[in-house]
């Protein structure tokens, strides 16, 4: 894929993710994906994503900044929301909080085989 190609591509994983369109997930994300040096398989992904929609009802991915180098992505998602109860240690308990996650993604066959990921948690700390 060159990057305007990685770049759709990966739009159409965060539209994925949105939808809650779990069976398709495997199209994005490599059966082997690596998050944050943690070995989860395309299972354990989607098992900590239905989690985190568990724990967030409103949760909703926003792409805030896009930078494709193939085999590699690097976005900012932005998020505003109101997890249910603790998130990340901190007693957010229904509150509406708007913070960034940092993404670095790296892509083997087409799909989503690393992830590196860092949520600006003193952003939410400040929102309390």
């Amino acid at each position: 894929m060159n990057s305007a190609e990685l770049a759709n591509h990966y739009r159409a994983y965060i539209v994925c993710l949105n939808a809650q369109a779990w069976p398709a997930l495997g199209d994005f994300v490599h059966e082997h994906v690596v998050h944050n040096g943690r070995q989860l398989g395309l299972t354990g992904y989607r098992d900590m994503l239905i989690g985190d929609f568990a724990a967030i009802p409103d949760l909703r991915f926003n792409i805030g900044l896009l930078v494709a180098d193939p085999p590699r992505v690097a976005c900012r998602l932005d998020f505003d929301c109101t997890p249910s109860g603790e998130f990340l240690g901190l007693p957010i308990n229904g509150r509406r909080i708007a913070f960034a996650e940092n993404v670095f993604y790296e892509f083997r066959d087409g799909r989503i085989a690393q992830v590196w990921s860092v949520i600006d948690k003193a952003a939410i700390e400040a929102q309390l």
